[in-house]
């Protein structure tokens, strides 16, 4: 009887099976051979749609042919983002970029390494755009080894991002030769592909990469080496004119730009006449009177301290904007009208400067909300993208229904089948209602464990606080007073001291990330901290050797730390100190009762091995208190997103009465309670405040 019942039972499911298969065949069928043989049309279809610089239909037509299986997931997420590039919508654009080197960051196939390579390419170039040089680096360095190791590193995307890479090393240590032996080699692989093949890409490919190696030594203030590489970007303007003379319009505006990278390079090294020469030549071109053009001349007004002529050129700027634009952008506001502010202050004109400052608040509120409107316009453009997924899922679905019928029929074949084997259904119902039960019990031991977790955790907070000091140095005249609140149960803000005599070592750190994983990084951080501040070395000594214990293949998280680190001495309060990719702490005192430290900009700990930090010194500051943060502190938002900022931190430390850095703790505390105003706070928050009365 059960081998009776067993033979019914497959042959209803065979039957089923025949039936089902039936039913799904029109939406299976000849989908493959169709995707294979369409993948030229599509890909011909999007290269119609950049070549007429129709963006919105690229979007749409990487997006579905995507979804459709003709383009691969790599080439559609490039395609999307740089239709959305073209559109001026950076976050967007980023996303699918990063989405497109997720995708084919494992893969071999070749296509997909085209567009991981130019993904990555077009990614890093707009993070050096917009200065995030510590997020070029992250994304730059792990692919150009991957592209290196797989031997795909002889394109131009390649070349590109050793440049990338390379400016942005740069940046953050100007004798850094690895950076300099990156923008070598990228530079021999544009000659090299100009020999090879003389056109006028080639060309064109080798002086934009080199104007982006002229514009960041121009940018670190490395004058001679920014005179060197402008001096091939001339030689390559003046090589691509003699081989395309009927290609003028190009030629004049590189040559223009030679022309003003050569002027501030030359007056940057002392040379001035001769810049005042070259800078003439180039106020002769017609690209100098386009906005491009009067910002480069302002740079070099500003660098040869020509102040009346730099606010004069701001001015143009200006009138030109407010001809072109309805609404200022934040990127305008900070590249013009704050350098027309500083402009006007070295001027010392008190009404100048209170003016531009009138009418930065003015444009404030507009930039922020047209901002926010830009914002919104690309989350529209998701939600738009969704809508277009819905409808086509709807689509597919009244296809389905045509078939519904004959899926009727295998319903009421299964159902006869269901009578047979009822007794044994209820059978299986009894065995599932004792796994659900079983079920039920698990459920109530992992809720214990979660709860046992939740105390482990809070025990491992107590940990870490007890990590850091809770009483401070008692020496005469000395006051000093810090506190961390992590954002989760355990966080990756530090901070610490060491008295020895009377040198006085101090550290605030920020490691990236939150959690569990940084609270372990913050305790090596501590730890190596404290151990060589025991043996005397500078600040800049000892973050050169926490770098080195905290970089390398070891940090497989490729996490790092920033961290500002101080030596007092608390007879002379001479202050030495290394900055590492930290918030600038405020000095108290001085014509402004208070601002943000000018300092190196030195790389975070832990992004790049073998980096020897620079340091810094003051020589005294007794009478003058200095306040140390993480940007838990200046990042803090509200309800409604906004920041406390700089300037709110600034105005408040310079209104502080300083009667004890315990007082000025407790005062930015509360307003930083108030600002939120219930908000959950989203980063750590630590602060340390010391004084040396005079």
């Amino acid at each position: 009887m059960n081998m009776i019942h067993h033979r019914i039972h497959s042959s209803a499911l065979g039957l089923a099976a025949v039936v089902l298969a039936f039913v799904a065949l029109p939406f299976t069928g000849c989908q493959s051979g169709s995707n294979k043989s369409s993948t030229a049309e599509a890909v011909a279809m999007i290269n119609a749609a950049s070549s007429a610089r129709d963006y919105d239909r690229l979007n749409t037509l990487a997006d579905s042919l995507g979804q459709a299986g003709k383009l691969s997931k790599g080439e559609s997420n490039y395609w999307q983002g740089y239709a959305h590039y073209q559109m001026g919508q950076r976050e967007l654009a980023e996303y699918f970029w990063q989405e497109a080197i997720r995708v084919t960051e494992k893969s071999d196939d070749p296509n997909d390494l085209v567009y991981y390579a130019k993904s990555a390419s077009y990614l890093t170039s707009q993070l050096c755009r917009y200065a995030e040089y510590a997020a070029a680096l992250h994304t730059a360095l792990p692919i150009i080894t991957r592209l290196e190791r797989i031997q795909c590193d002889t394109t131009s995307d390649y070349t590109n991002l050793l440049i990338f890479a390379g400016c942005s090393k740069t940046y953050f240590d100007k004798e850094d030769p690895t950076a300099t032996d990156m923008l070598e080699k990228a530079y021999q692989m544009h000659m090299d592909n100009i020999r090879r093949k003389e056109s006028r890409t080639s060309y064109r490919d080798a002086v934009a990469g080199i104007i982006n190696v002229a514009y960041i030594w121009i940018y670190v203030r490395g004058y001679e080496n920014g005179l060197y590489w402008t001096q091939r970007m001339g030689d390559l303007v003046r090589e691509y004119m003699e081989r395309f003379p009927a290609d003028k319009n190009y030629y004049e505006k590189q040559w223009a730009r030679y022309k003003i990278f050569h002027a501030i390079s030359l007056e940057g090294v002392g040379r001035h006449q001769e810049a005042e020469s070259e800078y003439n030549d180039y106020l002769q071109t017609s690209f100098a009177h386009t906005l491009e053009g009067l910002t480069n001349a302002s740079d070099y007004l500003s660098v040869a301290q020509r102040w009346e002529e730099a606010v004069a050129s701001y001015r143009s700027i200006m009138e030109y904007l407010q001809k072109e634009l309805n609404v200022y952008s934040l990127d305008n506001i900070q590249r013009y009208l704050l350098k027309k502010y500083r402009a006007y202050q070295m001027l010392n004109k008190p009404d100048s400067i209170n003016l531009t400052a009138r009418q930065i608040c003015e444009v404030l509120d507009s930039a922020i909300l047209n901002n926010r409107r830009l914002d919104a316009s690309e989350l529209h453009s998701i939600h738009v993208r969704d809508m277009e997924i819905v409808e086509a899922e709807a689509k597919s679905a009244r296809q389905r229904q045509v078939y519904t019928a004959v899926l009727v029929l295998v319903l009421i074949v299964a159902f006869s089948i269901y009578i047979v084997f009822r007794r044994r259904a209820e059978k299986k119902l009894r065995s599932a209602h004792e796994a659900l039960k079983e079920a039920y019990d698990q459920l109530e031991e992992t809720t214990t464990i979660k709860e046992r977790m939740e105390s482990e955790l809070r025990i491992a907070r107590d940990i870490q606080m007890s990590m850091v000091p809770c009483l401070f140095p008692t020496y005469p005249g000395l006051d000093m007073c810090a506190s961390m609140a992590p954002a989760r149960e355990v966080g990756g803000d530090l901070y610490g001291y060491l008295l020895a005599g009377t040198q006085l070592y101090f550290a605030v750190g920020d490691v990236s990330g939150k959690g569990v994983p940084a609270s372990l990084f913050m305790a090596q951080a501590t730890r190596l901290f404290q151990t060589l501040a025991k043996q005397g070395m500078s600040p800049a000594e000892i973050c050169t050797r926490i770098n080195d214990a905290l970089s390398g293949a070891d940090n497989e998280g490729n996490m790092f730390v920033t961290m500002f680190l101080g030596l007092l001495d608390l007879e002379t309060g001479h202050l030495s100190f290394c900055n590492a990719g930290h918030n600038p702490p405020v000095l108290g005192g001085g014509e402004n009762g208070g601002d943000f430290i000018d300092m190196l900009p030195n790389a975070p700990i832990g992004v790049l091995p073998g980096l020897e930090f620079q340091g810094e010194e003051i020589e005294s500051i007794k009478g003058r208190p200095l306040f140390v943060y993480t940007d838990g502190l200046n990042e803090a938002e509200n309800p409604a997103h906004e920041q406390f900022g700089d300037d709110r931190l600034l105005g408040i430390l310079r209104s502080c009465s300083f009667e004890s850095t315990r007082q000025v703790i407790e005062t930015i505390t509360a307003e930083v309670e108030a600002h939120r105003n219930g908000a959950e706070p989203s980063d750590d928050l630590t602060m340390m405040c010391l004084n040396i009365k005079d």
